[in-house]
């Protein structure tokens, strides 16, 4: 269903990093990858395909039975690109798609789907079993990667979330800030009200509050967690 692989390194570790909807861990994730030289593993991209591809079959969240005999039929892909990371759902590039608002809206109801998330659970685990991986999502931490040497949380405030948003959706959607507002708070109480791995922060987590950082000092901080959890390691 997804292949990326990469040749094993005992002198790499893996890092979680998990988080609310909007609090930049895509972005983060991604430097820290680059500067690390380590795969980056987008699971939220995942979950959004599945989606793309369940609303293109007209087959809503709460048909659990239909969704998960779509779930096992799906080939999802993830290749570098310039732009980060493509994503391939049954050879076709989806990367701009699945990005959309219809499925931003959706992904959270996809993704409690128990079947889902099974599938694309063990896959990504299967991803990080050479280490040197950066994975980003709402479990990765809590029982993705429950092992990795290295745990963040990245948060951020709504309203700040809501703002980053904004700007990157204003010029081509029509909507408010408030209302971006109302739907990011939505996200948050499914992803952490949800039955199946819920959005929690683990207790070897470290938390970090984006709301006043830039995204470079974000990355440069867990890079230099990274390297400390790395000479500990050894």
């Amino acid at each position: 269903m997804l292949v990326m692989q990469q040749d094993g390194d005992s002198d790499r570790i893996n890092i979680a990093i998990d988080g609310p909807a909007g609090a930049g861990k895509s972005t983060v994730a991604r430097k820290v990858a680059e500067q690390l030289d380590y795969i980056y593993i987008d699971t939220g991209a995942m979950y959004r395909a599945v989606t793309l591809s369940a609303q293109r079959a007209a087959i809503v969240p709460q048909d659990s039975e239909k969704l998960s005999a779509l779930a096992k039929t799906l080939d999802i892909k993830l290749a570098p690109s310039e732009s980060g990371q493509a994503v391939f759902l049954n050879g076709e590039n989806v990367t701009n798609l699945i990005r959309s608002r219809e499925v931003t809206l959706a992904v959270s109801h996809i993704a409690a789907n128990e079947t889902v998330r099974e599938l694309l659970g063990k896959l990504q685990r299967q991803l990080a079993e050479r280490k040197g991986v950066v994975m980003d999502g709402r479990d990765i931490g809590s029982h993705v990667l429950p092992n990795a040497e290295l745990k963040i949380f990245l948060t951020a405030s709504v309203q700040e979330r809501a703002l980053r948003r904004y700007k990157e959706v204003s010029e081509t959607q029509s909507i408010s800030l408030e209302q971006l507002e109302q739907e990011i708070a939505e996200r948050d109480r499914l992803d952490e009200q949800r039955e199946l791995s819920p959005l929690i922060c683990a207790k070897d987590a470290i938390v970090l509050d984006s709301t006043s950082m830039s995204i470079d000092e974000v990355a440069a901080a867990i890079v230099k967690l990274s390297r400390t959890k790395l000479a500990e390691a050894k």
